[in-house]
């Protein structure tokens, strides 16, 4: 079975730090675009990040609103992407789920969509 697992989230206080793990069962993420979405109480998912696969060279991206803040990994020897996340604000508060995409570049994500997600992991920001 294809499923890919998040682990990592919590509570946590503003400023603080979180590191988001995405494991996979079934397929090597190293062939896959890894992105990470998030999506809070009433609000449409929104992309965080992304990384190329391994073979595309694993460039990444950032939304505007995390830049500087989260930064994006794998592991190729773990077969694992990460999302070290810090500075966390209150309005990080999500549910944060991993994907996979075939189209192993993130610009092609765009035009090709994720093929496997995650069940979300609760991130939660407050004093």
């Amino acid at each position: 079975q294809l499923q890919l697992v998040e682990s990592g989230g919590g509570l946590v206080q503003p400023g603080g730090s979180l590191r988001l793990s995405c494991g996979a069962s079934g397929f090597t993420l190293g062939y896959y675009a890894m992105g990470w979405f998030r999506q809070a109480p009433g609000k449409e998912r929104e992309g965080v990040s992304c990384i190329s696969s391994s073979i595309s060279g694993s460039s990444t991206y950032y939304a505007d609103f995390v830049k500087g803040r989260f930064t994006i990994s794998r592991d190729v020897a773990k077969d694992t992407v990460y999302l070290q996340m810090n500075s966390l604000k209150p309005e990080d508060t999500a549910v944060y789920y991993c994907a996979a995409s075939a189209a192993m570049s993130c610009a092609d994500t765009v035009r090709k969509g994720y093929d496997f997600w995650g069940q979300g992991t609760q991130v939660t920001v407050s004093s």
